[in-house]
């Protein structure tokens, strides 16, 4: 049997008892991170011939699937602090799936796993399914062509091997020349044993007494003769034993010494290019550091608005960024609003408004009692003034407005009172607090509002109203469930200015359950209004010149969520007054021309 042949046969033998079975396919559903509107959603999971497809449901498999990727290259990473989730990715393509327990989430790991194993080329089963090809000889004849060749540059080296290649041909005619020799002494000793033979054979009956010294012998005829004749051939005495061997000698020293001189050489070479490769290495080294870095920050780009990167405890994103997206955000809603905000303003929408009598009743529907006291404590404490209180500090002042805040903080969530003062001119309170509290007007003016309904109604002047706002990324969307109310405060001197409030509180309600879209804001908001007349000259009519409003709105919010608190005092900051320049105006632009109500 050749080399190669033996080489395939040991070979087969092995594929054979190492041999395992294909990977078990798998298919289920998991929860695919989306986008940063929708977020997560359940998807139907393929994980088959290395290949794992997702499809929208289980029963659109039919309408084929929806993505795929291939696991030869994928990298698999269970997610640190979330037990259920998995990341794969392959190059800038990066899955976000979580299952719905850690048992399933290890059971997946360990099938897509599988998997990768069988699916590329250096896998342990691609390489037993190919047989070996190479021989021994051919082997060994490719690693001396590459030696040799390997040195070419070297030119001591190059004479060096110049002479092993004389010193070789020397050898070889010696090893001849020996040959022969050695040849020719075991032909003569053949031949004596078969002379030798011969001679007893045919003199074994007269073979006579043998002589003393046991060389000799008589025949029939008295003759002497030698029974071993000495066999000298010409081939052996035409060689010189002794000079051959010497001169083998000599070649034998001269290869040494030439082997020892190229080892010299190539030890000397090795230096010189174990200094190249020290400096290639470290040359080398500083390029893939710099490659990861770069492949870092190609990654943090690539997949910003994952959910790695929105708000969270664990969120990779720093204030700073946090901050950046929030401001670009807010910035784009606030072109957009400025185009359709003159569209909305035109939109004529006639409602009755009930008298002022209408709501000062203090009812008895749900939550009746709970209304009472959130006035009351408005009125009390909200209409103090609050230049001189050290907790109160003024964060902005643009003419009439100013915006009071007071930094407050409960388990690393800022809970910050807002509370804002203005005047606006041409209005009442009246006016103010019913298009601040009915719903028909709410899209006009409000711009964080993504959509809401009417839960309940409970009386004419209270609703209890669920609401989600426009989700600003790289934070959470945000949703409120509240009772709204407006009343007209019974004044208790004629002197004291007409005034109206609304109250907006959270509370609790059954067709408004907490969803996992939406993180719930607990709000605590009254906006009061005073009605300030200035009389008209002689007997001029009241107009609206000779109306002031003087505005006092107080926000206490609990975001909820994790959002740094740096970014929620900003985000405070800048909103609130333009939320109150917005909405006076439109209040401004919406009475104008139109009966005072007072």
């Amino acid at each position: 049997m050749s080399d190669n042949q033996s080489w395939n046969s040991s070979g087969s033998e092995e594929d054979i008892e190492t041999e395992s079975g294909p990977p078990v396919e798998l298919c289920g559903v998991l929860s695919k991170w989306t986008n940063y509107i929708h977020g997560w959603q359940d998807r139907w999971v393929v994980l088959k011939n290395n290949t794992l497809s997702y499809y929208k449901s289980e029963d659109e498999r039919e309408f084929g699937c929806r993505g795929s990727l291939c696991l030869s290259k994928a990298v698999i990473t269970p997610h640190e602090f979330d037990e259920c989730r998995i990341d794969i990715s392959v190059n800038d393509s990066v899955w976000y799936l979580r299952a719905q327990d850690p048992e399933h989430r290890h059971q997946w790991i360990d099938s897509i796993e599988q998997h990768k194993a069988e699916s590329g080329y250096g896998s342990e089963s691609s390489l037993r399914r190919q047989g070996s090809m190479l021989s021994l000889t051919s082997a060994a004849s490719n690693y001396s062509a590459t030696s040799t060749s390997s040195f070419k540059k070297g030119h001591s080296l190059r004479e060096k091997l110049a002479e092993m290649e004389t010193f070789r041909d020397i050898l070889c005619r010696q090893v001849d020349t020996l040959q022969k020799y050695f040849d020719a002494c075991s032909d003569a000793v053949s031949k004596d044993e078969l002379q030798r033979d011969k001679v007893v054979e045919d003199d074994e009956e007269d073979f006579p007494t043998t002589r003393s010294d046991g060389e000799f012998l008589h025949n029939n005829n008295g003759s002497k003769e030698k029974l071993f004749p000495c066999v000298t051939p010409k081939e052996i005495n035409g060689i010189d034993f002794k000079g051959e061997a010497i001169t083998f000698k000599a070649t034998t020293a001269g290869i040494l010494s030439t082997l020892s001189h190229c080892i010299d050489l190539m030890v000397k070479r090795e230096d010189n290019w174990q200094k190249r490769h020290d400096k290639e290495m470290e040359k080398r080294r500083r390029i893939e550091d710099g490659y990861k870095i770069a492949l870092n920050e190609f990654k943090k780009k690539s997949h910003f608005g994952g959910p790695d990167y929105e708000e969270g405890p664990n969120s990779l994103i720093n204030e700073d960024e946090f901050f950046d997206a929030v401001e670009a955000a807010l910035d784009r809603q606030d072109k957009i609003e400025e185009q359709s905000q003159s569209e909305k303003a035109r939109i004529h929408r006639p409602t009755a408004v009930p008298s002022g009598d209408a709501y000062t009743t203090v009812g008895t529907y749900r939550f009746a009692q709970q209304v009472e006291e959130m006035v009351k404590n408005h009125m009390t404490y909200s209409l103090q003034d609050d230049g001189g209180d050290a907790n109160w500090q003024l964060v902005v002042e643009e003419g009439e407005m100013k915006v009071y805040r007071r930094e407050v903080e409960e388990n690393g969530i800022v809970l910050d009172p807002l509370k804002a003062t203005h005047v606006v001119k041409g209005v009442t309170g009246h006016e103010v607090c019913h298009y601040f509290w009915n719903v028909d007007f709410r899209n006009d003016w409000e711009t964080t509002v993504e959509n809401f309904k009417l839960v309940e109604r409970l009386s004419d002047n209270a609703v209890i109203i669920y609401q989600t706002h426009k989700r600003v990324w790289p934070a959470s969307q945000r949703d409120v469930l509240y009772l709204s109310a407006i009343r007209k405060i019974i004044s208790n001197n004629e002197n004291d200015p007409d005034t109206w409030t609304v109250c907006n509180f959270s509370v609790d309600h059954e067709n408004a359950p907490l969803t996992n879209r939406c993180v719930r804001a607990k709000i605590n908001i009254a906006l009061i209004c005073q009605t300030l007349v200035s009389p008209p000259e002689g007997d001029k009519e009241i107009s609206r010149d000779n109306i002031l409003c003087k505005i006092t709105y107080v926000a206490n919010v609990n975001p909820g969520g994790w959002a740094p608190a740096s970014v929620l005092r900003a985000v405070a900051k800048r909103e609130y007054p333009k939320f109150l320049k917005r909405f006076t105006s439109y209040v401004q632009e919406k009475t104008a021309g139109k009966p005072i109500l007072f």
